[in-house]
């Protein structure tokens, strides 16, 4: 396990946290520095193994479009799906990269990602495509650009649950979209900062009365009936306990 030292030794909620709160917690998480470490070492890389510019700002252009789709189809059949869960083998990766984020969707820690998924996704989805363009120069371009998008992503992801109201109406939309997401129904709204997917697939609901109320919202269902054919994730949590956040805080504090 990785140590855990200074502000992250004890448990921070985006619901109780200012924007300074999160600027200081965002930049002193191990996730995010080991993002911005490699995203610097690989743009070194790009620039000594590139060949020219111009394709290399294709392979930029590229992995930023093609970033929210992988995103979108990760979180939508691979993060919703309920194989995961079923699996001792993936029970805890489920458990850590998304169930419990939508357990306590306030939870700073397991709102970011873990690294041993997102960098191996983050490699696949954009190094290939760059060095399809421009070899070993464009793979770390392609590298550094999803590397960097995905800083982008997680500080939009944490202002969207932050107990602060964004003057960017840009933000002011994706936070209103992502929080149906996880209040009213998780069968929709997957993106991030781009729901364009959603609009294409389907997917997209802008007012809470598109769809009604779903009673898995916080469990993504996880139910008592699932966890006694698939006892892993729940063993892991200690039991299911309420599905409502803050009841469940209570109950555990």
């Amino acid at each position: 396990m990785i140590a855990k030292a200074g502000f992250w030794k004890r448990k921070h909620y985006l619901n109780k946290m200012g924007l300074k709160d999160l600027i200081v917690a965002y930049f002193q998480y191990h996730a995010i520095q080991a993002y911005i470490v490699l995203g610097v070492a690989s743009t070194v890389f790009a620039f000594e193994y590139a060949t020219a510019l111009v394709p290399n700002l294709i392979v930029v252009a590229i992995a930023i479009v093609v970033y929210p789709l992988a995103w979108y189809l990760l979180h939508r059949y691979v993060l919703h799906g309920r194989f995961l869960y079923r699996s001792p083998l993936t029970a805890a990766a489920w458990k850590r990269i998304h169930y419990d984020h939508h357990q306590d969707p306030y939870d700073l820690e397991v709102l970011f990602g873990a690294l041993y998924t997102t960098l191996p996704t983050i490699a696949l989805v954009t190094m290939p495509i760059g060095y399809a363009i421009d070899g070993l120069g464009g793979a770390f371009t392609g590298l550094a650009t999803g590397l960097f998008t995905t800083c982008f992503y997680e500080f939009c992801h944490c202002i969207q649950h932050l107990s602060y109201k964004p003057k960017s109406r840009f933000l002011q939309r994706i936070k209103k979209l992502h929080l149906s997401h996880h209040f009213h129904n998780e069968n929709g709204n997957y993106g991030i900062t781009n729901y364009f997917w959603d609009k294409l697939f389907g997917t997209y609901y802008e007012k809470n009365q598109t769809l009604g109320k779903s009673e898995t919202v916080f469990n993504l269902g996880y139910t008592k009936e699932e966890a006694e054919r698939y006892p892993w994730v729940a063993r892991l949590s200690g039991g299911l306990g309420p599905d409502n956040p803050r009841e469940r805080r209570r109950s555990t504090s």
